[in-house]
């Protein structure tokens, strides 16, 4: 009988009897044998692991598994508590970024980790230095574009089935950075944002320090709904906290004039959409062929030096 991901961290937390790290839970697992009776591990199973117990402890208030505020993040069950010192055992708070000195190009890798791991997307940057064509002006280019193929989550008749009949299920991303969002350039950052990502079927600005005053956040919410643009919160001190706080609307269809158009002016654009093809067409992702996912240990030195 096979186990899901959050009820083996239960299993070997309670046998434990401690708080551990994702990665102490699944090398655990591992000697025990216990990673054998999950169902279903994908590549990387670990972080798999990681990113269940993020978002459970993250978005679940009846959650039965707690978190610790130091890093590494270990994980606890709530019923051990009793016994077991709790000190620490509080999530700090995901708003809460300190200032530093970083630039928008530096966010690249953690928004690339959260589409891989919590939108199961390949996402690609594109640099706007390449584009050949100036008159089309600022505002068409996104940061980075990203596409989720149902290959891993559909059976293979399905995936058949569905592209006889013109509908594939792919889905294409269109990321926004900012370094903040604040009263001072919100409009600006929306509009270039809706200019720039409102061709694909989720469009999202995504920035690592959000303003959380009450009049910027009226105006942030009025916006997203009237145009549809998700908003996406960056820790960069945890990147498996980052998330949604705004969804974007999804659209069944693409602006394909606008991909057209993209596509002609900005080479990085032209080459994500011939590896969609390809990987399409062969069933195997590749996912070298997109920007590389770092693990949490890479993406904490990222920036460690600029603060």
């Amino acid at each position: 009988m096979s186990i899901t991901f959050l009820e083996l961290a239960e299993k070997i937390i309670k046998e434990e009897n401690k708080a551990l790290s994702t990665d102490e839970i699944w090398q655990i697992a591992q000697s025990k044998g216990y990673d054998k009776e999950v169902a279903t591990k994908g590549k990387t199973p670990g972080a798999t692991l990681g990113a269940r117990l993020y978002v459970e402890v993250r978005d679940n208030p009846k959650s039965i598994f707690i978190a610790t505020s130091s890093r590494p993040k270990r994980f606890l069950l709530k019923s051990l508590t009793d016994i077991i010192n709790i000190e620490n055992f509080e999530l700090e708070p995901v708003h809460s970024i300190k200032k530093q000195e970083y630039q928008e190009r530096d966010l690249h890798p953690f928004i690339v980790y959260y589409g891989f791991y919590y939108l199961r997307a390949y996402l690609k940057t594109v640099r706007h230095s390449k584009s050949g064509k100036k008159e089309f002006g600022e505002w068409v280019h996104p940061d980075i574009v990203g596409c989720y193929f149902p290959f891993n989550d559909w059976k293979d008749e399905v995936v058949e089935v569905s592209s006889l009949m013109g509908n594939t299920a792919v889905k294409l991303f269109s990321f926004e950075l900012k370094k903040g969002l604040s009263l001072s350039n919100i409009r600006e950052s929306f509009f270039q944002a809706v200019s720039n990502s409102s061709w694909a079927n989720e469009g999202y600005i995504a920035a690592a320090n959000i303003d959380d005053n009450e009049d910027f956040r009226i105006e942030l919410e009025r916006l997203s709904t009237s145009f549809g643009i998700g908003v996406i919160r960056i820790d960069i001190d945890d990147p498996d906290f980052t998330k949604v706080i705004l969804p974007a609307r999804t659209k069944d269809l693409v602006d394909w004039e606008t991909v057209n158009k993209l596509a002609s002016i900005n080479p990085d654009f032209r080459d994500f959409l011939k590896r969609i093809k390809v990987d399409i067409t062969s069933r195997e992702i590749r996912r070298e062929m997109y920007d590389s996912v770092l693990d949490r240990e890479e993406l904490s030195k990222l920036l460690a030096k600029k603060k």
